[in-house]
């Protein structure tokens, strides 16, 4: 493989290696998920989905948006000024915002169900609140879980009884140096749409609390979810939804209200300030008065711009009826690559939401693929993988042409189906899936 002259960004990557404990702060945007060495890692501006790299090239985001995070779109003109007025007027002191009280009211206007609400700024401390509560409500410490709930030690846990436990739950080979020992054998892992299994972890372990994402990549069968809360409800078992990722992408609040199915907590985040950090644990009242029982405290939890941006993104999301339009976006996309696959004759699998959908080909060769259609993208302006996050900026143009593009590299994908060696394409090294320690 030819040596390649480094962009900006691999540049700086080079060094942020150096000084920075795997190169930056969030697993998903490692370059080398994307395109090692040729992935242009860093930012200047964005403006709707378009993001402008350190070299000034600009790129359309089909991929990860913000890692799911700005449905509205990158740097929306209202969220932003909602947010300047905020920074204009103090950000922090020593009162409390009002926001977060009018937050707390409008969260639980949409999810009636709900009496109470704590805010944190990431998903991970919402769902380290919500165990932390929910344990202290239940009065026992084992939890089931099923989906991806991020980093703390009460998630990565499992992990210690069983070191490939998390590796069906969105990230495979997590470590869990540094996680106590004593942890072990306090959470359980199950398996989305396995009543069975998660019926038998709770008839053996003293099961308190049960933390599950609604739906990832999978709808729900056989009245799965109203089992889950029935066996809940009959056992004293307090049941979370976690929305960090699935909240507002396919209808207004929780995507728990579609199935008719109410939970004893609910966790927002991602995109509930459109880019601001902002997260939100909504619960009913005899299980949130539990955390005056516990010490759930953090300065930067009461700054103002979440709240404020939250509330803003609340009110255009619910004008423009944003989840309608990313749905139908998603379905789009999603009907693009069936189409393609169809056309070159290659088997691909399609799982998530509409909204953040993705696919993966059934073939051995799948990751080399996959980087294929990285290198390919990014020389006709795209940020692109297997996985897209629909936002309202993705107009039908775009769109087109990022699948007028995408039909070329299927076209090579195919030749190398039928027996052409992918390495003479692949100018830059092959993309890592799951956690791998970096040098």
């Amino acid at each position: 493989m030819k040596s390649i002259k480094k962009n900006k960004g691999q540049k700086m990557y080079s060094i942020a290696k150096k000084i920075i404990p795997g190169g930056n702060m969030l697993l998903s945007k490692r370059p080398e998920f994307f395109l090692p060495n040729g992935w242009p890692a860093y930012y200047k501006k964005t403006k709707g989905c378009t993001i402008w790299d350190l070299d000034g090239k600009n790129y359309y985001d089909l991929s990860l948006m913000g890692v799911g995070t700005n449905i509205l779109g990158y740097s929306n003109s209202k969220i932003d000024k909602a947010v300047s007025k905020v920074i204009k007027n103090g950000n922090l002191s020593t009162l409390n915002c009002p926001e977060e009280v009018i937050l707390a009211e409008k969260l639980v206007d949409i999810h009636p169900w709900a009496d109470m609400v704590k805010f944190a700024r990431t998903g991970g401390e919402a769902n380290s609140i919500a165990i932390r509560i929910a344990r202290a409500a239940s009065g026992k410490d084992n939890v089931a879980f099923c989906g991806y709930h991020g980093w703390h030690d009460w998630y990565l846990a499992t992990n210690l009884s069983s070191k490939g436990n998390l590796n069906s739950h969105l990230l495979k080979n997590l470590p869990i140096k540094g996680v106590p020992q004593n942890l072990s054998n306090s959470i359980y892992p199950f398996n989305y749409n396995d009543y069975e299994q998660l019926e038998k972890l709770i008839n053996e372990k003293n099961i308190g609390v049960i933390c599950m994402e609604v739906i990832r990549n999978e709808e729900p069968k056989n009245f799965f979810l109203q089992k889950v809360r029935k066996l809940a409800s009959k056992k004293g078992i307090v049941l979370i939804f976690d929305e960090c990722t699935s909240g507002f992408r396919k209808n207004f609040g929780g995507i728990h209200k579609l199935y008719n199915v109410i939970p004893d907590m609910a966790l927002f985040g991602k995109a509930l300030g459109n880019g601001y950090a902002i997260t939100a644990v909504i619960g009913k009242r005899n299980i949130m008065e539990n955390a005056q029982a516990s010490f759930i405290s953090s300065t930067f939890w009461t700054e103002r711009i979440g709240p404020a941006a939250a509330l803003e993104t609340l009110k255009e999301m619910k004008r423009l009826k944003s989840w309608q339009i990313i749905d139908k976006k998603g379905k789009k996309i999603i009907h693009g690559w069936k189409k393609l696959s169809r056309k070159h004759g290659l088997k691909i699998k399609i799982g998530g939401l509409p909204a953040i959908c993705n696919f993966s080909f059934l073939s051995k060769k799948n990751q080399l693929y996959k980087t294929l259609i990285t290198q390919e993208m990014l020389k006709k302006g795209f940020l692109a993988s297997n996985s897209v996050y629909s936002c309202v900026a993705h107009n039908t143009k775009i769109i087109n042409n990022y699948f007028e593009e995408l039909d070329k590299v299927f076209s090579l994908i195919q030749k190398c189906e039928d027996g052409y060696n992918i390495k003479k394409l692949l100018k830059y090294p092959v993309s890592i899936s799951g956690f791998q320690r970096l040098n």
